[in-house]
């Protein structure tokens, strides 16, 4: 079972912890900004969950400091007038914007908020190359990005916009929090610490000098290899066939990312996966090093019954202040947040997010 544990870290690191198109119409209410790449959106909708009728929805594109364009689904309420609250939303690790977040997105602007989910550099619909990079710099830089989109608009009041990571991200959302002061409110649901797990192992089973040394060694010989075959070796998504001695949580994760529950053509957990070589910069670069020093409000969220439970647990630990909270929810899963409305304390989100984006 450590064998198991230990191949599916690395692996879920990776990969988990992982029709007819149109121009995107840009971007902003009222102008258009050169530095965003062109990109083609699907305009139909693709996602694993219905339309709301309560909620406008549209495709739009922002771009990040770093010249990536990104792609993102834009939700606002139907009846909505002046200017709004928003909350720019993203994950899981591994995921695209037509899965979970998109869920949250579109949840939330029907209680009010502008919501905009968003696919993350190098995946999904969104720009950058090498295809399915993942970077502890980058992926924070997005939400910042998300940021400074939301920011410009003239439906938005600045000055209340918040962020929701799921997985994967909520660990980028943290760091997010700690870096851009413009951020008055963070969600971290069903949290991944991507850099802890990397670095050492689920559960921290492979804590030790000799481990992270034998895994540099693995993915330095793969660098090598991908310069020399011109290509980036791709680590597999979501295991599958399933093994029966799988743990729990790894069924958990075939039962959303391979099943008609929550598949997606453009996910990288429900086909190949991350470039193996994503997870080199992890080891080296802990994501909430300046947690403690976060001044806004924070709420993890994360299922009681979750394999993930204690990266949120020791995360609340480090964060300062009273405006701080975790909520464990009872009898639920890693998964159980990404999809299930009956599980998911919305009501609880909207309660934070209106105290603190007044």
């Amino acid at each position: 079972m450590k064998h198991l544990l230990k191949h599916y870290c690395v692996a879920t690191a990776i990969s988990l912890c992982a029709a007819g198109s149109l121009c995107a119409q840009n971007h902003s209410l009222n102008h258009y900004n050169s530095m965003e790449q062109q990109l083609h959106l699907t305009q139909e909708w693709d996602k694993t969950f219905p339309q709301s009728d309560k909620v406008r929805h549209t495709k739009v594109a922002f771009h990040n400091r770093y010249g990536v364009t990104l792609a993102a689904d834009l939700y606002i309420p139907k009846d909505a007038a002046g200017k709004l609250s928003a909350i720019a939303v993203s994950g899981p690790f591994g995921a695209v914007k037509e899965q979970a977040a998109g869920l949250y997105a579109q949840t939330l602007a029907e209680r009010g908020f502008l919501t905009l989910a968003f696919d993350p550099s190098f995946t999904g619909e969104s720009g950058g190359e090498p295809r399915y990079v993942a970077s502890p710099d980058i992926n924070t830089e997005d939400f910042s990005a998300a940021v400074d989109y939301l920011s410009t608009r003239d439906d938005v009041d600045a000055e209340r916009i918040g962020i929701l990571g799921i997985c994967g991200w909520g660990g980028f959302a943290i760091n997010a929090a700690a870096i851009d002061t413009r951020i008055k409110a963070t969600v971290a649901a069903t949290m991944y610490d991507i850099s802890r797990c990397t670095a050492n192992g689920y559960f921290d089973a492979a804590d030790n000098a000799d481990a992270r040394y034998e895994m540099r060694k693995q993915l330095n010989a793969q660098r090598t290899e991908d310069y020399r075959n011109g290509t980036y070796a791709l680590a597999g998504g979501v295991v599958d066939p399933l093994p029966e001695d799988a743990p729990q949580f790894v069924k958990d994760y075939y039962a959303y990312y391979k099943t008609p529950r929550g598949y997606h053509k453009r996910s990288l957990n429900s086909n190949s996966g991350w470039n193996k070589t994503s997870s080199l910069s992890f080891i080296n670069m802990p994501i909430l090093s300046y947690s403690d020093e976060i001044r806004s409000a924070v709420l993890l969220i994360h299922g009681e019954k979750a394999h993930s439970r204690y990266f949120s647990e020791d995360a609340f630990k480090k964060l300062k202040g009273d405006n701080k909270e975790l909520l464990i929810v009872p009898g639920a899963s890693h998964t159980d947040l990404y999809d299930n409305l009956n599980v998911i304390p919305f009501d609880k989100m909207v309660q934070f997010y209106r105290e603190y984006l007044k």
